[in-house]
């Protein structure tokens, strides 16, 4: 069973990404701030769940929510700045988007929300110096695997990959060929054929190393 709370505080946010190992699309973060009452059986990490779980869990995840967000940080910022530093601000974006601001942040993983902050580049969010001192100020925790231990991180995970799956059933439309409605942009054999055959779209990641010549994912 999940945990309520890491901190001790009232309103603690949890905070995940989704999509940081794809070739296309863009990096997107949850955070999330539950009321101390909420319960639900089914909310796990994302990745065991199955879709239709995951998609019956956001309704629930988003009408229950003190406060939630999500932010996408698309392929030209993730290029300029890179994969790692665009999940953290995808990250610190959604912080400051909440309707309250949290007392104690909790994340996924094993870097600190504020190791780096405000990275700036030609594309996406210019931090403020009044929004960079409000992020240095909430206490943080980042925890290894956290999405199966805290309900907050767990429901941010299902909001990251709900939202993004949904982003990614959109631009499916436009470029069919790639199959990103079953693939979601992660480097699938068939991903990357069609990267070969039709080459990179506006949507793939330049910086990534589209076609290697192994380590090839089947899904």
């Amino acid at each position: 069973m999940l945990l309520s709370n890491f901190s001790g505080f009232i309103i603690e946010a949890g905070a995940d990404e989704a999509g940081r190992g794809c070739l296309a699309g863009p990096v997107t973060a949850a955070v999330v701030v539950l009321k101390d009452t909420f319960e639900n059986p089914f909310l796990n990490d994302s990745k065991k769940l199955s879709e239709k779980i995951r998609e019956s869990l956001r309704p629930v995840i988003e009408e229950s929510a003190l406060t939630f967000s999500v932010v996408h940080l698309y392929p030209k910022e993730i290029d300029e700045i890179n994969i790692l530093n665009a999940s953290m601000k995808a990250m610190q974006e959604g912080i400051l988007r909440l309707n309250k601001i949290p007392e104690y942040i909790i994340i996924d993983g094993n870097r600190m929300l504020n190791a780096k902050l405000g990275q700036k580049g030609s594309f996406g969010k210019i931090f403020s110096a009044k929004e960079l001192a409000l992020l240095k100020s909430i206490p943080n925790q980042c925890i290894v695997k956290g999405d199966a231990k805290y309900l907050s991180i767990a429901a941010a995970s299902v909001l990251a990959k709900t939202h993004r799956d949904e982003y990614m059933n959109k631009i499916h439309e436009e470029f069919p060929m790639y199959n990103w409605k079953k693939n979601k942009g992660y480097p699938t054999k068939e991903h990357r054929e069609a990267i070969r055959k039709y080459g990179p779209t506006k949507y793939h990641r330049m910086s990534f190393k589209l076609l290697p010549d192994q380590l090839e994912l089947d899904l």
